[in-house]
């Protein structure tokens, strides 16, 4: 059976990541869980349980910044995408998978998703059946256990992300949510020294926008 989740839709900064885990149910790890619910050392214990247990088969599928900016697409397109580029690369043919529905409506998101893999140009038009679910890391563990894949291989980037603006003189990225405090600062001192946005910003959310409108505002209040 397979399970695929993403995590980072909604931050402001960095990649979305999409995860698919392969495995038979008694190999998924006793207290997998939604990544939500357990603590970033719990996730990383469970992660490397998966990545180590040769019945598990873990596929990671990273969609860029430059990709969700994209004005000719939407989050639930690149949602599907990501899914369905991380099942291609465990799935083979006949096989089950569950994932979570990025969608409103469940079934309409799971014909996207069994449709992306087998048109995809990486795989080999390999067809599997999928259903989708609202909450399906809370109910299904194969679903929970690619929710935790997706979660810690965002977080490592964001990681990476914030000791790299670090050396550069930053105080850290923070979380990379707009909701983050620490996040919002690190853009307002990027654009107020660089005059622009960060590589790793997502410059079509609307956190960037206010951002750099501030900051023209106060370039005109000086002048």
């Amino acid at each position: 059976m397979l399970g695929a989740d993403e995590a980072g839709k909604g931050p402001v900064l960095g990649p979305m990541v999409a995860a698919a885990v392969r495995a038979y149910p008694d190999a998924i790890p006793d207290g997998v869980d939604d990544s939500k619910r357990l603590s970033p050392a719990r996730r990383e214990e469970l992660d490397a349980a998966l990545r180590d247990d040769d019945r598990v088969e873990v596929a990671v599928a990273v969609v860029p910044v430059d990709r969700i900016d994209d004005p000719a697409t939407d989050m639930n397109t690149l949602t599907v995408a990501g899914q369905a580029e991380a099942l291609a690369a465990v799935a083979e043919a006949g096989d089950r998978a569950v994932v979570d529905a990025g969608d409103v409506s469940e079934s309409r998101f799971a014909d996207r998703v069994a449709d992306a893999v087998a048109d995809g140009e990486d795989d080999d038009g390999t067809g599997i059946d999928v259903t989708a679910e609202h909450g399906a890391d809370e109910s299904y563990p194969v679903v929970a256990a690619a929710s935790v894949v997706a979660k810690v291989e965002r977080d490592r980037i964001v990681a990476d992300l914030d000791a790299a603006y670090r050396d550069r003189g930053y105080d850290g990225v923070g979380s990379g949510y707009p909701s983050d405090p620490a996040t919002r600062e690190f853009l307002r001192a990027y654009v107020d020294r660089e005059g622009d946005l960060p590589e790793c910003a997502r410059r079509s959310w609307s956190t960037c926008e206010d951002v750099l409108a501030a900051a023209e505002q106060s370039a005109l209040d000086e002048f």
